[in-house]
């Protein structure tokens, strides 16, 4: 069904959600600290292009069956759990062949004297656990994180999103949970939940499941962008932490809880001597970051930007770097939430893997000049928190100490 004016909530009765004061659900991390040996990173680089040709990136997912899974031999892979990051990467060079100008976080169109920037995405199969946990008032955050954390990276403020919500039979209490969150992640970005579409699909998903995407789309000054193209060796990379496991790298999540017989019910150690179940701690809604960035890159030095999602720290922060160049990370520069430990230890996996696939406790990398990120690291404007977490070297790929 075409969502309407006059009968759906999604158009959000035409008034631009920046219009309504909302702060971030505040989400306190589980933290410990990691000591294992880090091992270095493949090299990999995706260079961030400004041409008209729309992002994209691959999120393949894998809806595995837990009475068939076998038990593995040795540590879990993101690849054992039915997602292959090599194959996803080489479908995308295969379409930049047709499609020149693809590998960015946000597609970039010229306007005038701006650029369009626009993202789309989905939440993969941490959907799957909103249906198991049954909590789906936040999933909609997840779902407006991941389209406008994209776009944000090229310095762009997010003016719409529209969603796609589709089900076997639709539930309007439970759609409405859905929806309700998605305008919470609009205010959180201060855009407008233009509209939607709510497709009922009967015999297509299983009773009382649904998929959702979503689709963002900003704008940027064309003097203002951030491209990544001025970056230089000895810049330096400060991280933003996340909540947790954001929506990428469930299929693993799964994977592990299979596999380990745990429950979602089983409680983790939180902040403050207080327990928290493993279903909460997972299904921590996604850092908006929108905000934040945007006003860090408004007082200058930012060059560039990456959104740590699928593919880690491996694949993401090496997209925004001109070609020669790499990253150092210091291992023990911030603290990662507890919920990554229980993920390695339960599923046996090793450092590079976890790095590979999860963002580990930082959602987003900002790529600062060393002048500016003394001034980024001393600013507490707001209560949020940056770590200074590597630096820029000569040579590609990632490497730790």
């Amino acid at each position: 069904m075409n969502t309407s004016l006059g009968s759906s909530a999604e158009l959000f009765n035409g008034i631009a959600a920046a219009a309504v004061s909302h702060k971030p659900i505040p989400v306190k991390p589980l933290l410990f600290k990691f000591n294992t040996p880090f091992h270095s990173f493949p090299k990999r680089l995706h260079l961030l292009s400004l041409s008209s040709s729309s992002n994209r990136r691959i999120r393949t997912t894998s809806e595995i069956s837990c009475s068939k899974i076998e038990e593995a031999v040795g540590g879990l892979t993101y690849k054992d759990a039915g997602v292959d990051i090599d194959a996803g990467s080489e479908l995308v060079r295969r379409i930049a062949k047709m499609a020149p100008g693809i590998g960015g976080f946000g597609g970039l169109f010229p306007l005038g004297d701006s650029y369009l920037v626009a993202g789309t995405d989905g939440v993969g199969t941490k959907l799957k656990l909103a249906f198991e946990t049954g909590i789906h008032e936040t999933i909609g955050i997840d779902l407006v994180a991941m389209s406008v954390n994209d776009i944000v990276t090229s310095g762009a403020k997010p003016l719409f999103f529209l969603d796609y919500f589709a089900t076997s039979h639709l539930d309007v209490d439970l759609a409405e949970k859905v929806i309700k969150g998605i305008v919470d992640g609009c205010q959180q970005s201060d855009c407008a939940l233009l509209g939607g579409e709510t497709a009922e699909m009967p015999d297509f998903y299983e009773d009382g499941e649904y998929d959702l995407s979503g689709f963002a789309v900003g704008i940027v000054k064309k003097d203002s962008v951030i491209d990544g193209k001025n970056i230089v060796a000895g810049d330096v990379l400060i991280g933003l932490p996340s909540s947790g496991v954001h929506s990428n790298g469930f299929s693993l999540v799964r994977r592990v809880l299979a596999k380990s017989g745990l429950s979602l019910k089983d409680q983790l150690p939180g902040g403050s001597n207080k327990l928290i179940t493993l279903g909460e701690a997972l299904m921590a809604p996604t850092i908006i970051y929108v905000k934040q960035v945007l006003d860090i890159i408004s007082k200058g030095g930012v060059k560039g930007i990456a959104h740590i999602t699928g593919g880690g720290f491996t694949d993401n922060i090496p997209r925004v770097f001109p070609k020669g160049l790499g990253a150092t990370i210091y291992k023990d520069s911030w603290e990662i939430p507890a919920v990554f430990k229980w993920i390695q230890e339960a599923g046996r996996i090793e450092d590079a893997e976890m790095r590979r696939t999860f963002n580990m406790g930082i959602g987003m990398v900002l790529v600062a000049s060393p002048e500016a990120s003394v001034r980024i690291l001393e600013d507490t404007h707001g209560g949020y928190s940056a770590y200074r977490i590597g630096e820029v070297t000569s040579g590609e790929g990632v490497t730790y100490e």
